[in-house]
């Protein structure tokens, strides 16, 4: 069976930590992809917000 698992943070390396917990989890086996992406949008007052997302699909 085809599962994923989805992380959001607003610093990379909060991402980076919480990806690389997940995949100690996993054996070789199991992982298949990672997909990444990265969205930037300004506030009202124009701050610069960022949204630093992964998606990992392994086998169960």
């Amino acid at each position: 069976m085809l599962k994923v698992a989805i992380f959001d943070e607003e610093h990379e390396k909060d991402l980076q930590n919480e990806v690389n917990q997940f995949l100690k989890e996993l054996s070789d086996n199991q992982f298949i992809d990672i997909k990444y992406t990265v969205s930037a949008v300004c506030d009202p007052t124009g701050e610069q917000l960022y949204c630093f997302s992964a998606m990992i699909i392994y086998r169960k």
